[in-house]
């Protein structure tokens, strides 16, 4: 497929509802599932893990993004296009891209290299909606 230089409004609104549904479907989950201490490690042992999968998601709606005008400064794309690279190909553990200068500092989880990942329901509703900014100015 070639590089994709704009979204659609519909579909970059079709896709924040989409990740608005699977956190209300998790906040849902949670309330449930605690109850006591076993239910309280239960969630703490699913939220990175669930949470990891949701940024390989939120990658994929928008796969095909031109990396030209993604940019390479540390931007919420960014961040995700690292994160799910490390998340797939370094065993959870934040990898540097040649490709990409990003400065952990500058970003939204602040993540450092050589940090094993590990994102909580309030990091993948910051990192979201941050990229979807990011998609809505740079690929209108």
């Amino acid at each position: 497929m070639l590089s994709v230089n704009s979204y659609t409004k519909e579909y970059v609104d079709a896709s924040r509802a989409r990740i608005a549904l699977q956190l209300a479907a998790y906040d849902a989950l949670v309330a449930a599932a605690r109850t006591g201490a076993a239910g309280e490690a239960a969630v703490a042992a699913f939220e990175p893990q669930f949470f990891a999968n949701m940024v390989l998601v939120l990658d994929n709606l928008f796969l095909h993004r031109a990396r030209g005008l993604e940019g390479k400064d540390s931007n919420p794309l960014n961040e995700v296009r690292i994160l799910c690279g490390s998340l797939s190909n370094n065993d959870g553990v934040m990898t540097a891209e040649k490709a990409i200068k990003m400065k952990p500092a500058q970003t939204v989880l602040k993540i450092e290299f050589g940090d094993a990942i590990a994102i909580s329901r309030d990091d993948f509703a910051r990192l979201s909606d941050a990229f979807f900014t990011d998609v809505e100015s740079r690929y209108p």
